[in-house]
């Protein structure tokens, strides 16, 4: 297979870049430590041709960003498209940058109405989401709940192929926070699966949540319970807090099929709280995902 594409999902912590044949198939794939949190101002331009395209052999191949290299943060800030978003608005908005090659595009973010009068947004998701779309014509029909987790955690109604609103939950931030910086800290593992189920069962419907958060402590220190056993219950009691409150946020009703995309091992932890509550799901991969909607728009931002 000949290398036609480099594609790469470049976030705040870690780049994922891949090569991609004329079908989207892939040819190598390379993972490296350049997360923007960690570059100075325009480091990430020299980084991209000094040391991504090199590893990749793609020196003279276009090229397609997604992710918050696309910020304020990164290479260059790419606009947010308004929802409801599709692939087609996405490639008209691509942005172009100087690179050592023909064509170098950073994919935009999406921005939607959210909470308290406050704009809501995602950078990378999008292109997930949608290359998640693209990978079946029956997902480009109807409306379809989307669940990514993550430290931002993303909750998404597609309706006929296009982002149409979406909401945020930080609880992946939350538990690093907590789990670190708080009387809720601990040492021990997340894989207690007991402890997690009644992490869940605390959750209740994700009202009164710092409330319910002082159940961490208080089932240690009043009733015995493993300090151990801590991260575990924090983790259930986070996330099923999340998968009770937030589908209710963008007006879906009780019950309805949830599709979660991302990382295997956390969608699973998902997919307990969903199944907890009675809630199908099933789960898709996120770097397939990211593949797909990359060379999706690759291919419509190229005829632009």
């Amino acid at each position: 297979m000949a290398a036609a594409l480099l594609a790469c999902d470049w976030g705040t912590t870690n780049l994922r870049a891949w090569t991609l044949d004329d079908r989207g198939e892939v040819v190598a794939r390379r993972e490296f430590d350049l997360g923007v949190s960690k570059l100075a101002p325009g480091e990430a331009a020299r980084r991209f041709e000094s040391e991504v395209q090199p590893a990749l052999e793609a020196e003279d191949l276009p090229a397609i960003l997604c992710g918050m290299v696309g910020s304020n943060l990164g290479w260059t800030t790419a606009p947010y498209a308004d929802c409801p978003a599709g692939l087609s608005d996405l490639a008209r908005s691509l942005v172009a940058v100087e690179a050592h090659a023909a064509w170098v595009r950073i994919v935009p973010g999406v921005r939607a109405s959210g909470l308290a009068g406050a704009p809501d947004v995602m950078r990378g998701e999008d292109t997930q989401i949608l290359g998640w779309v693209a990978s079946h014509p029956d997902r480009a029909q109807g409306t379809h709940l989307v669940c990514h987790p993550g430290t931002h955690a993303k909750w998404v109604v597609v309706e006929d192929g296009r982002i149409a609103r979406f909401v945020t939950a930080m609880t992946g931030e939350l538990f690093a926070v907590l789990s670190r910086h708080s009387v809720l800290k601990g040492d021990g593992p997340t894989d207690d699966a007991d402890a997690f189920d009644d992490g869940l069962a605390a959750a209740g419907e994700g009202d009164a949540l710092a409330a319910r958060l002082f159940t961490a402590r208080s089932r240690v220190v009043g009733a015995g319970k493993s300090a151990a056993s801590t991260p575990s219950y924090l983790s259930g009691l986070l996330i099923g807090a999340e998968v009770a409150a937030v589908p209710k946020l963008l007006g879906v009703a009780q019950g309805v099929p949830v599709s979660l995309l991302g990382d295997a091992a956390l969608c699973g932890f998902y997919a307990r709280a969903l199944q907890r509550r009675n809630v199908d799901c099933e789960t898709f991969d996120g770097e397939a995902a990211a593949r797909a909607g990359l060379f999706a728009l690759y291919q419509l931002g190229e005829r632009a």
